[in-house]
């Protein structure tokens, strides 16, 4: 019964941010399951030829990607086992270079803002710059009030749980606190918030009621 409730919140929060997103130029979508959003994205995207995706694990889990290799795209993926540090950089610039590329959020807030902090810039660049197309997905789970609570669900739960998810060694992966630490391994380098549409890039964000990823 508890869980029917959150559903109903979310939606209810859905349809502002959707507003909000679009009012600040983002084609912006709302579904209920990871079914949906799957289905959404491939006819969103299957004209195009080669697609980066950032570290994400939301985006995984629709199953776009072994989709889209399965209709012949190229499709660059650091998330790899066994690469060496030159192909993973190799693929990460391709990442920048694709026709589409898809990734989700740290947070994105109801008035309409995206919010993600990267510690190389591969994604954070890819979402701003260089690809034509940009797909967003994120659950209901990573929306928050407004631009400030967004910042502070990045310190205070996406950084630490992706730090710990990485085996970082970092002050918050040991104590899930974020002291804003000069850890050599810190994940927090780069901050963007996307106020508006990228001039350049057409952004569609699609959101998912239910909880999926940090």
């Amino acid at each position: 019964m508890e869980d029917s409730y959150q559903t109903w919140l979310w939606g209810k929060t859905a349809e502002r941010c959707v507003k909000n997103l679009k009012k600040n130029g983002f084609d912006a979508h709302f579904v209920e399951t990871v079914a949906e959003a799957k289905a959404l994205i491939l006819e969103m995207v299957s004209s195009y030829k080669a697609f980066g995706f950032g570290g994400s694990n939301t985006t995984r889990a629709l199953g776009v990607k072994e989709q889209l290799e399965s209709m012949g795209k190229a499709v660059y993926d650091h998330w790899q086992k066994g690469l060496a540090k030159e192909e993973d950089l190799t693929i990460r610039l391709h990442q920048v270079r694709s026709d589409c590329f898809l990734c989700s959020a740290n947070a994105i807030s109801a008035t309409g803002e995206i919010v993600n902090v990267d510690g190389i810039g591969n994604r954070t660049n890819g979402m701003t710059f260089g690809p034509a197309k940009v797909v967003i997905v994120a659950g209901m789970n990573k929306v928050t009030p407004d631009v400030d609570s967004a910042l502070r669900r990045v310190r205070e739960i996406a950084a630490p749980m992706r730090a710990k998810s990485l085996g970082m060694q970092t002050p918050c992966a040991e104590t899930g606190l974020c002291t804003d630490c000069n850890a050599p391994q810190r994940i927090c380098r780069i901050t963007t918030i996307l106020h508006r549409k990228p001039i350049l890039t057409d952004v569609s964000v699609v959101l998912i009621n239910q909880a999926l990823g940090f």
